[in-house]
């Protein structure tokens, strides 16, 4: 709006000053011709011939549109239609503007005029001017029309701006929602076109072919290494049999141990492999299978009676609060692999006599999961990576896992239409833990709620 005011304003300045400036200009040569045929009178005439013509000049116009006055050196009048000479002349030669009124001898209402003032020879002063107030309504008329102009075009402009930038912030806006969308998961999604081929259409192809680009080669990636996984699974589970078969076959202790320890290797193997296999279908399916009403708080009550006692173990102190009214529309199998998974990584990462907590809460229409540990803990830089395959904090790689056990979780979530958040337990300690919240939409709820559990696991 200002660049294109402030064109405007230039361009009508620039055509007034030249319109106004013309108007001056002609008015300016007008009396120049004046002066120049009383200077040829003066010459051939002289003094009294100079005042002849000028009241010849007087009376044969008697609108007085051109302003004559002879005087004497001490502004006597010898000739013209003025009685007086104006205040403004009396000090300088040259161009002045005055008013035309009852002090100079003017008898018809006030006017503006324009003349030129100038000595002839022994001292006499003439004055010749134009009656410019015609001239002076005209230019007022301009810059009458120039303000209502540009007050005409500010508001254009205003208007026009507006729908412009409301056209853009609307454009933006859809491209701005669809890549949060697309952010969020929904990687099928394109940016809508209007087929104009302006500027935002083919900003949006280009982001669409980005993003066909970008979905091919992750569709690559993860084809290779669910065909690897798919590929090695049957020869390896082959494998682990025959080496089971072997264990039950070889006598020598030290031997035994070898094989065993190959079997154990190939469960693991063969566990990273299921677990690949399970987040691709996870990923391509987009929904459960099974989706049924459960109770979130009687599945986490049995995921944790399935670990106390690995908590025990290592001698963990595990406290479970868990509202079993909390409901859930979900596949039990996949939210109980869920769980598993994310009380297996509290309980393998917090240290000896450490401290677990799960729990099972109603918050503003969501189920909520909560694990906490006093362990390792995850670096702030690191908490949005952790969900990605094979991916593990550098404290953690020295403790068994395949850094697939959170990517299984977020798919879960997904799978659920949750969300997943990590964030430190107790930041100003030295292991800070880790707290994980997983919100499900929880449908409702009955007032059946279990008492807070603390188990504390020590050895006699």
């Amino acid at each position: 709006m200002v660049v294109f005011a402030t064109s405007v304003f230039l361009l009508l300045a620039f055509i007034y000053w030249r319109t106004a400036g013309f108007m001056t200009a002609q008015t300016d040569e007008t009396i120049e011709a004046e002066i120049a045929g009383l200077a040829e009178q003066y010459r051939s005439r002289g003094i009294n011939g100079l005042i002849s013509i000028i009241r010849e000049r007087v009376a044969r116009d008697p609108n007085a549109k051109t302003i004559y006055l002879f005087t004497t050196d001490d502004y006597l009048k010898l000739a013209g239609n003025l009685s007086a000479w104006p205040m403004e002349a009396q000090s300088q030669s040259g161009w002045i503007n005055f008013t035309l009124n009852e002090s100079l001898g003017w008898t018809g209402p006030e006017r503006l005029a324009r003349a030129r003032v100038f000595e002839v020879q022994g001292g006499l002063r003439l004055l010749v001017g134009r009656d410019v107030q015609e001239l002076t309504m005209l230019k007022r008329l301009i810059e009458k029309a120039i303000n209502w102009g540009m007050a005409i075009t500010l508001a254009l402009a205003l208007l026009g701006g507006y729908m412009m930038s409301r056209s853009t912030t609307r454009r933006i806006e859809v491209i701005n929602n669809t890549s949060r969308r697309i952010m969020n998961g929904h990687l099928s999604l394109r940016i809508p076109t209007r087929g104009t081929s302006d500027d935002f259409d083919q900003l949006a192809d280009n982001l669409n072919q980005m993003l066909d680009r970008i979905v091919y080669l992750m569709e690559g990636i993860r084809h290779v290494s669910d065909s690897i996984a798919h590929d090695l699974r049957t020869p390896l589970t082959r494998l682990r049999n025959q080496l089971e078969t072997t264990l039950q076959t070889v006598r020598d202790d030290k031997a035994r141990e070898q094989v065993a320890l190959a079997v154990a290797e190939a469960d693991q193997l063969l566990a990273t492999f299921n677990a690949l296999l399970r987040i691709a279908r996870l990923e391509t399916r987009g929904n459960a299978s099974d989706m049924k009403e459960i109770s979130l708080g009687t599945l986490v009550n049995d995921a944790c009676e399935l670990y106390e006692a690995l908590a025990e173990d290592k001698e963990q102190t595990f406290i479970q609060q868990v509202d079993e009214a909390v409901m859930v529309e979900g596949d039990r199998d996949l939210l109980f692999q869920m769980v598993s998974n994310l009380i297996d990584n509290a309980i393998k990462y917090t240290p000896e006599h450490g401290e677990i907590r799960v729990a099972v809460t109603l918050q503003d229409g969501d189920a909520v999961l909560e694990v906490s540990d006093s362990g390792i803990g995850i670096p702030d830089d690191e908490k949005d990576q952790v969900f990605q395959r094979f991916y593990r904090v550098g404290k953690s790689r020295s403790l068994p896992g395949n850094g697939l056990g959170l990517s299984l979780v977020s798919a879960v979530t997904e799978v659920h239409k949750g969300q997943i958040r990590l964030q430190d337990h107790n930041s100003e300690a030295e292991q800070p833990g880790l707290s994980v919240y997983v919100h499900l939409p929880a449908l409702r709820s009955e007032r059946k709620r279990s008492l807070p559990r603390k188990t504390v696991k020590e050895s006699e």
